[in-house]
Formats: structure tokens, sequence, C-alpha cells
């Protein structure tokens, strides 16, 4: 009769995920036989396409931020002084000559604090970046687990302050959409396809902001009777709608605001001109 003995690295690492004290004994590191890390792998390359295109926007678009009447929803509210000259847009001078950097790099503070917090995007990145579960009824690699008891992890709880600052974000947003019916010289009653680029993101932005956990908690949450309440609890129902679609507006609502950057980028930079409905 032999007795088995393990190398220290081997004790160690055998104690870790699904082997550690405390863990449910399961020898296997999961039974699924289907593609489980496909979505992660997706997830994973499309938040750092995401994160590459809007870093290299942020710090180096400012030239190609705006193509009157139009403006990139990366560099508004614009909030230096060496913002561009917006007609009626918000380029507000409250950061004075001594931002040398990117003005964008002030505003999506807002906008990205609110999405690294939200409900969705957490999953989508724990399991993405940190395999914290890699996937569901997969084991973790990681010996033990804190949740979001400590710091970093911790700042996730005010997930809701991000959600009361999108708020003010989408409204000028949405004035920058509504100034789109104007032409370069700043007439009224004209509309291009730059418009329409930025009502359909404006549109997703707010479908997203309004399908966050913490809207619909706002809107219906600790109510005990929602017959006392029912236009409360009309709005929670519309709400709730939204949130069961809160991971497919969140994507749609990246995707849109790229979009809406890349064709103010092109026309600034004279790749093509804007279309013309009327």
């Amino acid at each position: 009769m032999t007795t088995e003995t393990r190398p220290p690295e081997a004790a160690e690492k055998a104690a870790r995920g699904v082997h550690s004290p405390g863990r449910a004994a399961i020898a296997q590191r999961h039974l699924r036989l289907d593609r489980w890390w496909l979505p992660q792998v997706l997830t994973a390359a499309g938040l750092l396409l995401f994160i590459g295109y809007s870093t290299w926007r942020a710090f180096f678009g400012l030239h190609t931020s705006y193509a009157a009447p139009y403006v990139s929803p990366f560099y508004s509210p614009c909030l230096a002084a060496n913002c561009p000259q917006m007609d009626g847009g918000a380029d507000w001078a409250l950061f004075g000559g001594w931002w040398r950097l990117s003005p964008a790099l002030i505003v999506l503070i807002f906008p990205l604090g609110f999405r690294m917090t939200c409900y969705y995007y957490r999953k989508a990145y724990y399991r993405s970046f940190w395999s914290s579960p890699p996937a569901c009824a997969v084991a973790e690699p990681h010996a033990k687990y804190s949740g979001e008891t400590r710091f970093p992890l911790i700042l996730q709880n005010i997930h809701r302050y991000f959600f009361y600052l999108a708020i003010p974000v989408a409204g000028i947003l949405t004035w920058d959409a509504i100034l789109g019916f104007r032409d370069a010289q700043g007439h009224w009653g004209h509309m291009g396809l730059g418009t329409l680029v930025l009502l359909v993101n404006v549109s997703l932005i707010w479908a997203y902001t309004a399908s966050c956990h913490s809207c619909r908690h706002i809107v219906g949450g600790r109510l005990r009777h929602f017959s006392k309440h029912p236009v409360r609890y009309r709005m929670w129902t519309w709400v709730s709608k939204l949130n069961a679609r809160h991971m497919q507006l969140a994507w749609a609502s990246l995707f849109s605001v790229g979009l809406a950057d890349l064709y103010v980028y092109l026309l600034a930079s004279g790749a093509f001109s804007d279309p013309r409905f009327f």
C-alpha cells in the first residue's frame, strides 16, 4: 500500500476553487457540454473593442468632436475651456484654461461610472475578465469569495448615485439631438442622416437608463400596496418591461454611442457630407 505525496504547489492548487474548505465537494470543474465559454469571449472582445475605441477618441478626438450641427456624445457636455464652439450646444467652460487634457475625460466619468456599476455590466466583466464565476454551473478558480464588501468592489454600491448623474447627461444628449434639426448655419427646419443617428442614440440611452434596476426601485420600490399608488404602479410595470431587456439595451446603447461618435468623426474629418432629408 502506497501513500500519495503531493508537492506543495499541487496541494495549494488542489485547495483552491471547488476544493477549498467550505465549498461543495464536487470533483469535476463542470459537467457542461456546450460552449459555455463562447459568450464570455465575445463579451470580453466587445468590451475591449469599445474601451480601445473610446480611449483613442477621448484622447485624440477633440478636433473631430463637432461637425455643425452635430456633436459627439463623448464630448457633450463639454466642460473645459478648450472645447470647440458649438452653436447652442452645451460647451460650458467650467474648467478653465488650466485643463490641458481632452474635455472628454471629464464628462465620460459619469456615463462610464453608470455603466461600470450597472448590474448587467458587473455580470459581464466579472465573468469575462475575472472568472467570478466564468459561467453558470462552472466553478470559479478563486479560493475565497468576498463579494462586493471590500475595496474596490464595494464602490459598486454607488450605482444609484451614478444613475442620478446619468439623467442630466441623457437630457443634454437629447438637446443635442434636437439641435440636429438645424443646418450647418444654425437655421431650423432641416434634417440629415446625422439627426437620425443622434435621435436613435439618445432613444437607446434613455431606454437603457430607464431599464436600470435603480430606476425600477425608485419608481416602484418600498411600496406596500400597489393599489394605493396606481400611477407609480403603472410606471413600475413599464420600467419592469424595459428591465427585462436590460442586457439587450445595454449593448444596443453602447453600440449606438460609438456609432454616433464615429459618424461625427467622419463628418468632421471630411470623409463625406451629411446626407439631407429636408
